[in-house]
C-alpha cells in the first residue's frame, strides 16, 4: 500500500549527544521524503555537534567524536536540510516529544524559525503505544515481521518508522490513511503547542502549562495573578521555542491591556 497524502511527508530520525532538548546537539540526521505519487527521496548526514559526545551516548548509537570531527556542523547544513523538509508534513518515532523539538532548537540557533501551524506531525510511537505499547524494534517485528538491523542508526530507524506506519494503517481499520487524522491521533495528553509539551491546549482550547506549581492552569490566569512568573521561565532552562511562544503571549496580553484602558 501507499500513504494517502496530498503533499510530501518527511520521515526523519536524529542521533544526538543526549536527551536534553535544550543542551544536546544532533550528530546524525536521516530523512526519508515521501511524495504524493509514491516517489521517495532519502538523505543522511553525519553532523559535528561542536560539543563532546558522552561515552554512554556513543555506546547507544556508535558515533564517536573522532567519527564526526571532520563533518559539517548544523549551521553548515541547515539550509540544505530546510530545503528538503519545507512545505512538508513530518513523521518520526517519539518525534513529537523529542526529535521535532530538538530539530527546531537547532534551527533557532541558526535564526531559522518554524510555525507548527505550517505542518502536521505524525508520531508513530504514540500510535504504537496507543495500540500495542512496545519499543521500536518490537514494533518493527510486530507490524512488519522483520528484525531491526542496525538499531540506533538514524537511517535504519527512519526506514523502519516509515514501514511501521504503513503497516499500522493496514492493520487497524480505525486508522484513516490521512495525514490530518494520523497527526491528531498521534497526539498524547492534549495538543502540544510548543511540541516539547510544556504548553498545551486544554479541552476549552486554552493555553495551559503542564509543569510546576502552575500545572494545568491557563497562561492568562497565571499572567493576571503573577506576570513575573513568565520572566522566570524565559530566563530558565527551557527550549527556545517554548520561550518564544511565551514572549508572543506576553506581547498579546500587554496589547490587550492597552486597548482595555
Amino acid at each position: 500500500m501507499s500513504l494517502n497524502i496530498t503533499r510530501p511527508i518527511v520521515f526523519f530520525d536524529l542521533e544526538t549527544t543526549g536527551v536534553n532538548i535544550v543542551k544536546d546537539r544532533i550528530v546524525e540526521i536521516s530523512i526519508l521524503k515521501v511524495f504524493p505519487n509514491g516517489n521517495r527521496e532519502s538523505k543522511t548526514w553525519l553532523v559535528n555537534p561542536t560539543i563532546p559526545i558522552p561515552n554512554e551516548t556513543t555506546k547507544v548509537h556508535g558515533i564517536t567524536d573522532e567519527k564526526v570531527k571532520n563533518e559539517p556542523n548544523f549551521k553548515e547544513l541547515y539550509l540544505e536540510i530546510f530545503d528538503l523538509i519545507k512545505d512538508c508534513d513530518l513523521a518520526g518515532y517519539n518525534s513529537n516529544k523529542f526529535d521535532i523539538p530538538l530539530l527546531v532548537e537547532e534551527f533557532l540557533r541558526c535564526d531559522k524559525h518554524f510555525k507548527f501551524s505550517d505542518f502536521k506531525a505524525i508520531d508513530v510511537q504514540n500510535i504504537f503505544h496507543k495500540m500495542e505499547q512496545r519499543t521500536l524494534s518490537a514494533a518493527y517485528k510486530f507490524y512488519c515481521d522483520k528484525d531491526l538491523i542496525n538499531a540506533h542508526s538514524a537511517e535504519a530507524d527512519t526506514q523502519a518508522t516509515y514501514e511501521i506506519l504503513l503497516a499500522q494503517i493496514e492493520k487497524y481499520k480505525e486508522l484513516k490513511n490521512d495525514t490530518n487524522f494520523l497527526s491528531e491521533f498521534s497526539q498524547r495528553g492534549g495538543k502540544s503547542i510548543d511540541m516539547a509539551g510544556f504548553i498545551k491546549l486544554n479541552e476549552k482550547n486554552q493555553l495551559v502549562l503542564t509543569f510546576g506549581k502552575n500545572k494545568g492552569r491557563t497562561l492568562e490566569a497565571i499572567y493576571e495573578e503573577n506576570p513575573g512568573y513568565f520572566s522566570w521561565v524565559i530566563q530558565a532552562d527551557f527550549p527556545q521555542f517554548t520561550k518564544n511562544i511565551l514572549r508572543e503571549f506576553i506581547s498579546t496580553m500587554k496589547l490587550k491591556r492597552k486597548f482595555e484602558k
